[in-house]
């Protein structure tokens, strides 16, 4: 309860503080019953046009949430249902959907992971002080705020991978001790799987680590004993178990191949691989794999502050990995233990090399998205826990082999015995996830409130915002602008010109030169990650050095004041 108390405070800190991004307003829209297609193109358009796809709809249905999904969209509809739902439960914003709404339910979610850690700890290694530890863990990870506070499906899709591998694990056990794998536990393994992959596609990454510690288990005790045991009790269940959750997975398969036309969303993704690029995956994998323990504020633009947050992290992990990695050691000692440490090291070792696979081999960098890593992160943290248990516990076997006292009072380098060591860890974890609630680490990715504040104090005449348009993902940078104006109600009667572009990309330019014909002068033109020519267009108006004007997160801008003629 304790840990459970820790998590929910964590997660709904300042929950709404930090201001959606394009996959949240994707999340907002489409858990409405809205579409992203009611918004005009190649036109001047009002916030509240360009903001109605957040209005609550009560014409809306479940129908409409999987069907929008369905031909609009590449995701499963399981989380967007459960918001559906949820999000009626809240008064609207100004007219618009709650963002607390949105952000609440995958935080509350994420909350109710925890104690599902614990049992996960407890099946894995018998042991309540290993369940607590993971528990406490996943309570404070910054990663796991991190995925917790955004209006998106992870938190949902780590509770199928614990899930999951409880399972997993539970089955190890059996094959170890050759006794049948109950039903229930096939049953509800199946079920598990197939609620995964109605959440998120890249669930069945979980699934194939799983096969392949499996295959691995099966070509042990291969080696080790009769090829007849292959088809002995638990492992004709567990085939059983494989059968049920690819037919479950195969029911995705046409709207997978439907998702295939829709490849524009996934751009971002296809990472080149030119000089130093070859390495920039191996660097995000290891952030990532760090931010999971430990994030302090070196994302802060100041100096001050990066430097030191960087140095007392190096330091951190100089002290913490030989601990860690000592508990690893001397849990691999006892033979119960040692096969969950295996299998539970196994699951993490599958699923980077899957993500390697996929960036080098097939240009899909799956590194670039931190949230992806959702696939594995259950079995870091209780591989974490059972080191901890080490650390604040050490086993009677191992005080009793230690020679003199001095030996077992401390552990590292620096004399800090193991639950002081412990303690360490865990604050290093509560201030890491501090520092994610507070927008110092894990930014977001686009900061409109920011932008609205650059335009109000450059602006004194109106403006119209434009930016070219190929996906919802662009409407849904618009949307933020837009929304950070009719909250703070901050500028008057602004318009919004999204430029579709297709193949050719004076699609864009003719469409803004028609806009600013027809827009009575004087006014500011603010172009917005506007990919496309725009000498022609603008030949009219004066542009302004922006210079010496601060950037902003997630939108490159260029400012031209047309005048009167």
């Amino acid at each position: 309860m304790i840990w459970l108390i820790v998590g929910i405070s964590l997660r709904l800190a300042n929950l709404t503080a930090k201001p959606p991004w394009t996959d949240e307003f994707s999340t907002l829209v489409f858990s409405l019953g809205n579409t992203f297609l009611s918004v005009p193109l190649d036109q001047a358009i009002a916030p509240d046009i360009l903001l109605q796809p957040l209005q609550p709809n009560p014409g809306a249905t479940v129908d409409d949430v999987v069907h929008n999904l369905a031909t609009q969209d590449n995701h499963p509809p399981l989380y967007f249902v459960l918001a559906y739902f949820w999000m009626k439960l809240f008064p609207s914003e100004g007219g618009l959907v709650s963002l607390f709404a949105a952000r609440s339910l995958p935080a509350i979610i994420g909350a109710a992971s925890i104690p599902c850690f614990y049992v996960l700890g407890r099946v894995a290694f018998r042991s309540n002080l290993v369940g607590h530890l993971t528990a406490a863990m996943i309570a404070v990870s910054p990663y796991g705020v991190f995925l917790a506070q955004e209006a998106r499906h992870y938190t949902l899709a780590i509770l199928w991978v614990t899930g999951s591998l409880t399972c997993l694990l539970i089955a190890t056990r059996h094959i170890q001790n050759r006794t049948p794998l109950p039903i229930w536990v096939a049953l509800f393994w199946v079920g598990i799987n197939a609620l995964g992959i109605a959440t998120h596609y890249f669930f069945s990454l979980t699934l194939c680590t799983e096969a392949v510690v499996l295959i691995f288990l099966a070509w042990h005790q291969q080696t080790n004993t009769k090829f007849s045991l292959l088809f002995s009790p638990p492992w004709r269940r567990i085939y059983a178990v494989a059968v049920g959750t690819c037919v479950a997975g195969l029911i995705w398969i046409p709207t997978l191949l439907e998702n295939r036309n829709r490849d524009n969303l996934t751009e971002w993704i296809r990472g080149s691989r030119v000089g130093l690029d070859w390495l920039s995956p191996i660097f995000q994998a290891l952030g990532t794999l760090i931010a999971m323990i430990s994030l302090l504020p070196v994302e802060s633009s100041q100096l001050w502050v990066v430097i030191p947050s960087g140095v007392v992290m190096l330091t951190f992990f100089i002290w913490a990995v030989p601990i860690l990695l000592r508990g690893i050691k001397i849990q691999l000692q006892h033979p119960e233990n040692r096969i969950m440490i295996q299998v539970l090291a196994g699951v993490v070792i599958s699923a980077i090399a899957l993500f390697f696979i996929f960036t080098y081999f097939l240009g899909i960098d799956l590194t670039r998205g931190a949230r992806y890593n959702f696939v594995y992160f259950p079995a870091i943290v209780v591989l974490l826990g059972a080191s901890l248990a080490v650390c604040w516990q050490l086993p009677k076997e191992l005080i009793e082999r230690e020679q003199g006292k001095n030996r077992i009072k401390s552990i590292g380098k620096w004399g800090i015995n193991g639950k002081k060591a412990v303690m360490l860890i865990w604050l290093m974890g509560f201030f890491s996830a501090v520092t994610v609630i507070c927008n110092l680490g894990y930014q977001k990715y686009y900061r409109p409130d920011l932008f609205v504040e650059l335009i109000q104090q450059t602006s004194p005449t109106p403006v119209l915002i434009a930016t070219t348009h190929k996906t919802y993902v662009h409407t849904g940078e618009m949307m933020g602008v837009a929304r950070e104006i009719k909250l703070a109600n901050s500028l008057q009667n602004p318009l919004f010109l999204l430029a579709h572009q297709g193949q050719d990309p004076n699609t864009s330019t003719i469409a803004l030169a028609e806009t600013l014909k027809k827009l009575p002068r004087p006014f500011d033109l603010w172009l917005v990650n506007f990919h496309a020519p725009v000498a022609e267009a603008v030949k009219t108006c004066i542009t302004s050095d922006t210079k010496s004007m601060p950037s902003v997160d997630g939108y490159e801008y260029k400012l031209y004041h047309c005048q009167e003629s």
